[in-house]
């Protein structure tokens, strides 16, 4: 009879642990599930007839031959459109990357730009884009409707964190480091992926201040931050706690920046972690979706070695520093033959999202090849 208690206790303390774990707070404010659209995957491929003269090899290229991949997203009007990453087969660091622009009225099928937008040129910013290019844009606007591209220049050597901004995302005028005010020592290091904060309205992604001040996440070996007052101009935040003083030893930093998460053991997130889209301002908090690589040596075992899949995070919506919570595993990996296979095999990697027609549409990179869309019909505050 004892024994019966006994079990019954540990019993109803093992149903509440799990009740708890699976009802926080902190879970109903994910973004999730999310389906991936088989009947139209992948939604855009690469191709060999688009022709663009670049100005610094001074000769026409197939600008998009090889790949497409790694797109930013915005709503304008009835309109879906993607600025994606595009690569030739000439350039020596497996192909110059260029932005292209596409449009689609239904979110799932698009109409592709003859010639990129944003690309490498005979500029100010050559001999930080020359010739690795263009790579991975993220995409906001101002409440005023100006857009702001950061995206990622790739000289061969080192890539660094840029910015661009447009009116009618076709043409851009490129502003340079986001850390260009901040230091050259700032400029120097390697840095990529910015996720600026912003709010959804009306499908439209608006960069917003708290605190007086927008906030960009950005990193990949941890996840950093950095402000700004006007979105071209950022400052990175450093760590001031002593006994938090580590340096990235994946980038050889030698600044101590502060790190609002990193990766773990064991699970799918092992090796690095990186930013996806624009971060979302909801009433529980900040919404962070971020892209991880599975480590070969200790990480989630039930993935291929160097998987990238792509996690959430919700972050105080007072302290973007303060992480609240953070799910367990990934919400989407490769499973589809093109995700699994391509220029970097095991690669869903998302960058893009928008809010269309009572819909969430997250657009990602498939194997760094091709792109692809997955959908939710769930909802934020």
């Amino acid at each position: 009879m004892k024994f019966r208690i006994v079990f019954i206790l540990i019993a109803v303390v093992f149903l509440f642990t799990r009740c708890n774990q699976r009802v926080t707070p902190q879970k109903t404010a994910f973004l999730v599930p999310f389906t991936k659209n088989v009947n139209v995957n992948p939604c855009l491929l690469p191709s060999d007839s688009l022709q663009f003269f670049c100005p610094v090899r001074q000769e026409m290229v197939n600008w998009e031959e090889k790949d497409v991949f790694n797109p930013a997203s915005a709503v304008k009007g009835d309109t879906v459109f993607l600025l994606y990453r595009a690569e030739d087969t000439v350039g020596k660091y497996h192909g110059t990357s260029r932005i292209g622009l596409a449009y689609s009225l239904d979110g799932y099928h698009f109409h592709k730009r003859e010639e990129p937008v944003l690309f490498p040129d005979n500029d100010e910013f050559k001999r930080y884009e020359w010739e690795g290019g263009c790579e991975d844009p993220r995409l906001v606007e101002d409440d005023q409707g100006t857009y702001y591209l950061t995206y990622t220049a790739y000289d061969g050597d080192k890539a660094r964190l840029f910015i661009a901004s447009s009116r009618d995302l076709r043409n851009w005028t490129k502003h340079g480091s986001v850390f260009g005010k901040a230091g050259d020592e700032y400029v120097a290091m390697w840095s990529k992926a910015g996720s600026i904060v912003c709010k959804e309205v009306d499908g439209r992604m608006v960069a917003t201040k708290i605190n007086g001040k927008y906030w960009m996440y950005w990193g990949e070996s941890n996840i950093y931050m950095a402000t700004s007052d006007n979105l071209i101009d950022w400052e990175p935040i450093l760590e001031t706690d002593p006994q938090k003083m580590e340096l990235d030893t994946m980038r050889k930093y030698t600044t101590a920046f502060k790190s609002v998460f990193s990766t773990r053991h064991g699970k799918f997130d092992s090796e690095l972690v990186e930013p996806g889209p624009p971060a979302i301002l909801t009433e529980e908090g900040i919404l962070f979706i971020y892209n991880s690589k599975n480590s070969p040596e200790y990480g989630d075992k039930q993935l291929a070695p160097g998987t990238y899949a792509a996690g959430q995070v919700l972050i105080d919506k007072d302290d973007p520093t303060k992480v609240l919570g953070r799910m367990d595993d990934w919400f989407i990996t490769p499973d589809q033959p093109f995700e699994i296979t391509g220029q970097v095999n095991n690669v869903c990697f998302v960058e893009g999202l928008v809010h269309f027609k009572d819909k969430w549409l997250l657009y990602y990179g498939t194997a760094d090849s091709k792109i692809a869309v997955a959908e939710s019909s769930s909802s934020i505050k």
